[in-house]
């Protein structure tokens, strides 16, 4: 279903509900009154008016809330019984006295209620006889910056408050950076609570003056600066006679006849496959929004990123088979050739396909409390695809104050920076300037499956077709059938002192004693060399693990059994090391011993030290240890002796001679 089809849904739901839900101002069925429209011609009158997605944003107490509850109000788009609980609201939990409080139309959570406060991004629908309307009240506060990062994600127009008392205040800086982060190119700076500053000109054309500065060191040229009062209504449906010296149009006239730029012409066609739809062995269709482009019977295209081409069949929507659907429309094709097809791809025309690369240059907004890590596997989720990937580089962090680029080696919550990404696969991309659906992601926890950053795609920092790899006729299998063995990779991870490297050793010389081909790589042997530039900051630890992973991983090639012996503090690390081998190769070792055995076992003194100050970021001291959930093995290392730990880790090898 279209977005103006969502939109009619909604409509048709509501506007045309029972007697007692009437809008102010329409007449009422069965009265004396002129008798209302009938539902099928207002949707054919109104099925063709444009749609406009709008966000309100800036600073917290800003009015933002006030401002749209006010908008629906002086536009008569509330029901008598939502007028009456809102009277009854208002008097309850109002900040405004006797009068209405239309705030109240927008901050529904108890939370937001009981605190005075936008939380949630709040999204109301309503129109004129000109326009459709999406707006998306964002929070303001600074904590919940990432929902408004949602709200700005599908917006058209960013309608900015500034208290006019005030000014530009941090947070107003941050969501207007956003919202050009986002691809929002049309900015209302609503100058808020006029009627505070007694509808000073001089106090608008200042704030004015401050705020065109920034928004043009954004590339932001399209501003419109309305002085208004939302509580008192002043310039927001009507122009008012309290601002005699503004001669511009009220807010709702504007949001009206903005003028956007259509999508549908910018591209070919770009389908990112949603859905495979196989009801039966006659039919195979791809399901999925059209994200640019028209698409109709006949046309040639090919599929990326595989690069294979064929010819639309059949173009279906919801009520069966169509002669064209464009950009906003979902829909069903069919081909002419039977090829291979799976969700995440991208059905595109022929002649203008998307680009395919696996590592880009990236803005990221980061939105989770632990920090940003270079070299940490994350899922990167882009239109319909996902995919692994990691920051492989931080190039620099935005003060959004300033847009001064500063120099960071991670990223805090609400920071934006500016990234390298690396994905484990190509994909079809575009840049998000042209294309928000090719262009536009999240990364995602891998251990949570919470969403943790935002962010846009600016270009492709290598072509995924320019490297190969080469073809070795010498494969693992033939080096490991040589050795008359199969490649292992025991990874040994626990605190400091629980006696890894010990077992680790000892397991290494029954192997060789054996006659196996094996090598270890020890935490502290690797620092040496390999790994010598690296520290103990959480980033650096990351680092550490992924370049270890990587020298065992061509160890493994090699048809080696390689015993690693690292602390590896991290599950994510850990998991990214995990994913690197076939199945079974990987066999994740975990010796256990409470922190108190460890610290007793303090042969190098580094827990003394650590506890002195003197080590900073040392695991289980003032840098967390995260156990792993399901090991291969678990060896309990306080309670048995090194021989008999040796033995446990030999018999699930199950290795003989």
């Amino acid at each position: 279903m279209s977005r103006d089809s969502e939109f009619e849904a909604e409509a048709s739901e509501t506007r045309f509900a029972t007697a007692s839900a009437q809008p102010r101002g329409e007449p009422v069925a069965g009265s004396d009154a002129a008798t209302p429209e009938p539902v099928a011609e207002y949707l054919k009158r109104h099925e063709h008016k444009p749609l406009l997605r709008f966000i309100t944003c800036g600073s917290v107490d800003d009015g933002k809330s006030t401002l749209i509850g006010r908008l629906l109000y002086d536009s008569k788009r509330l029901f008598d019984d939502q007028l009456a609980a809102l009277e009854k609201d208002s008097r309850r939990h109002g900040t405004q006295g006797e009068r209405i409080d239309y705030a109240l139309l927008l901050d529904g959570l108890a939370a937001e209620r009981e605190q005075g406060i936008t939380i949630d991004v709040a999204y109301r629908y309503f129109d004129t006889d000109k326009r459709k309307f999406i707006v998306a009240d964002c929070p303001g506060h600074e904590q919940y910056t990432r929902n408004m990062a949602t709200g700005a994600s599908t917006a058209d127009v960013a309608v900015v408050l500034v208290d006019a008392r005030k000014g530009l205040l941090t947070q107003t800086r941050r969501h207007t950076f956003i919202a050009s982060l986002l691809g929002i190119r049309h900015i209302v700076l609503a100058v808020n609570k006029m009627d505070l500053v007694g509808y000073d000109a001089a106090v608008f054309e200042e704030i004015v003056a401050g705020y065109r500065t920034l928004a043009g060191g954004l590339g932001i040229n399209d501003v419109q600066c309305i002085p208004l009062s939302a509580l008192e209504g002043d310039n927001l449906s009507s122009r008012s006679p309290n601002t005699p010296w503004y001669g511009g149009p009220s807010l709702l006239e504007h949001l009206e006849t903005v003028q956007l730029s259509d999508q549908r012409s910018t591209s070919g066609l770009r389908l990112p496959v949603q859905w495979v739809n196989r009801p039966h062995q006659n039919f195979r269709g791809f399901v999925g929004t059209i994200a640019a482009g028209e698409v109709h019977p006949g046309d040639p295209v090919v599929v990326v990123p595989s690069g294979r081409r064929s010819q639309v069949a059949r173009v279906l929507d919801a009520n069966g088979d169509v002669a064209q659907a464009h950009a906003g429309q979902a829909v069903t094709l069919t081909l002419v050739d039977e090829i291979d097809i799976s969700r995440g791809d991208v059905i595109a025309a022929a002649g203008d396909p998307p680009e395919v690369a696996d590592q880009f240059a990236a803005h990221l907004l980061w939105m989770d409390d632990a920090a940003l890590l270079p070299g940490r596997p994350y899922w990167l989720k882009i239109g319909t695809r996902t995919v692994a990937a990691s920051v492989s580089e931080i190039k620099h962090r935005i003060d959004v104050n300033t847009q001064e680029r500063l120099a960071a080696k991670r990223l805090e919550l609400n920071e934006v920076g500016y990234c390298n990404l690396a994905l484990d696969e190509p994909i079809a991309f575009e840049p998000y300037a042209q294309n928000r659906v090719l262009g536009g992601f999240i990364l995602i926890d891998r251990q949570s499956n919470a969403t943790v950053a935002a962010g846009t795609l600016d270009f492709a920092l290598r072509r995924a077709g320019n490297v190969h790899w080469q073809h070795l006729d010498v494969d693992k299998a033939a080096r490991a059938r040589i050795k008359g063995q199969a490649p292992k990779v025991l990874w040994f991870t626990g605190l400091s002192g629980a006696g890894k490297s010990t077992i680790a050793n000892q397991v290494d010389k029954r192997l060789h004693s054996l006659g196996y081909h094996t090598f270890i790589l020890d935490g502290d042997n690797v620092r040496h060399g390999l790994n010598r530039d690296l520290g103990f900051t959480d980033e650096d630890r990351v680092e550490n693990i992924r370049r270890v992973a990587e020298v065992a991983r061509l160890m493994a090639d090699a048809g080696l059994i390689v015993l690693v012996s690292f602390i590896s503090p991290f599950r994510a690390e850990r998991q990214m090391a995990r994913e690197r081998f076939d199945a079974g190769e990987f066999v994740e070792v975990f010796v256990d011993v409470p922190l108190a055995v460890a610290e007793a076992r303090d042969v190098k003194g580094l827990y003394r030290k650590a506890r002195a100050g003197q080590i900073p970021n040392f695991t289980g001291i003032d840098s967390p240890y995260e156990a792993p959930l399901q090991p291969e093995l678990h060896l309990h290392a306080d309670g048995e002796n090194v021989d008999a730990l040796t033995q446990q880790v030999l018999a699930y090898l199950k290795l003989e001679r």
